[in-house]
């Protein structure tokens, strides 16, 4: 139902605005603006996303596919069972969905955007199988989506390799303040869901595991602190995908221990990336299409400027605030809030507070709006219950420790 109001909502207050505009400084090419939004937002919608998703559909639930007549994802299941039964009670211990989302959250936690996706969408397809009501997201669908949403990535590959294009005398020192910062999106979000799901997250096994987790994490944050630019971008380009050809070469040769035609397993597997890249067109042109009007018409940098200006009337620094459009961007469009990056960097400099606050907004959390459509529209969920709330508090807490954390390393 949020889904529906924050839609409508799009695209009346950018009419609004663009009226107020028309009337107040003549400005005649807003409406122009607007509707050429509309179709460059839906053209990208297919052209960009839908259609180049549908050959990495294709290619990750092939190997899936095969991953799973090796056995390896019930092997997963089995580790992660124990874990994901406190986090997930909807799903079976052994059940295949448990080693899907595993393999999910591993990808993304290495940066691993294009695999991360197909794995989601089939881990999404496995727990729509356990769900009662088809058209309404279950408590375990809304648990997987939050935790995607808050964007936990390890490795932030990509950020630092942007940083170094724009000339920053030290692309790596946004890691560690980008790495606390989703930990702490990813540790709310998490919460939020478990209070709203009345999960007790004070059980010995999940207590064990999340601390596992964190000193994992802070154990990479040290290690890599140890380490030069140089050094963190060659070691963490190589570890994730050699990881990742790990994984593919352990599926088939499982396969093949197991005697399983590996090619007659991909095509199986493979033949749904297609649709499932099709079915979710629908949802993500309404939703990149309303994101779209809401920037064109200018609502987003009316939206920045009053911030900036009740934070300066109530006698707080106002340095964070010219970084905000990246922060405000990235639940709604994951390219929109690179390009916010990417000119924040331009037009303040790459090692600016603003410019390195800007990349630390842009990792610390995902895009929740981007993500609701593709995962849920993928099996056709309509009715999203607070999935949507609890993915923007995630975001909110990455905004805020991003804001905090930028201040101590950086101000």
């Amino acid at each position: 139902m949020i889904l529906n109001y924050i839609w409508i909502a799009f695209f009346v207050i950018a009419f609004i605005v663009a009226i107020l505009k028309l009337i107040f400084t003549g400005d005649t090419e807003v409406f122009k603006t607007i509707i050429e939004a509309t179709f460059d937002s839906s053209k990208m919608a297919v052209m960009d996303i839908s259609l180049p998703l549908a050959g990495v559909m294709t290619l990750w639930l092939g190997l899936m596919n095969i991953g799973e007549k090796a056995g390896a994802i019930n092997f997963l299941s089995r580790i992660v069972g124990p874990f994901f039964n406190k986090l997930f009670p909807e799903i079976p211990k052994t059940h295949p969905a448990n080693g899907q989302i595993m393999m999910n959250f591993s990808a993304n936690m290495l940066g691993l955007d294009n695999a991360a996706t197909p794995l989601g969408l089939k881990a999404m397809n496995s727990m729509q199988e356990l769900n009662p009501e088809k058209d309404t997201a279950s408590n375990a669908q809304i648990m997987f989506l939050v935790l995607n949403t808050s964007g936990l990535t390890i490795i932030p590959v990509t950020i630092m390799a942007q940083r170094a294009i724009m000339g920053a005398a030290n692309p790596s020192d946004v890691f560690i303040p980008i790495l606390i910062a989703t930990y702490f999106s990813t540790m709310i979000g998490l919460l939020t869901v478990s209070l709203w799901q009345k999960i007790n997250l004070l059980n010995g096994i999940v207590l064990s595991w999340l601390l596992g987790i964190s000193a994992i994490i802070f154990g990479i944050i040290w290690y890599f602190s140890t380490l030069d630019a140089a050094q963190i971008s060659k070691i963490s380009t190589l570890s994730a995908n050699l990881i990742l050809l790990t994984i593919i070469v352990s599926f088939i040769l499982g396969a093949l221990r197991k005697k399983v035609n590996v090619y007659e397993a991909f095509i199986e597997g493979a033949k749904s990336g297609f649709e499932t890249a099709i079915k979710v067109i629908p949802y993500l042109v309404a939703m990149l299409v309303g994101i779209a009007v809401f920037r064109a018409s200018g609502a987003m940098d009316y939206l920045i400027n009053g911030i900036g200006y009740l934070v300066s009337a109530m006698g707080f620094n106002t340095d964070f605030v010219p970084a905000l459009p990246t922060a405000f961007m990235k639940p709604l469009s994951g390219s929109g809030a690179k390009a916010m990056m990417l000119e924040a960097m331009k037009t303040n400099g790459p090692d600016s507070f603003v410019g390195r606050l800007s990349c630390v907004f842009q990792g610390a959390a995902d895009t929740t709006f981007y993500i609701v459509a593709l995962y849920f529209g993928s099996v056709g969920i309509k009715n999203t219950r607070y999935a949507v709330t609890a993915g923007l508090i995630a975001d909110l807490a990455g905004v805020i420790a991003a804001i905090y954390i930028s201040y101590l390393f950086f101000h």
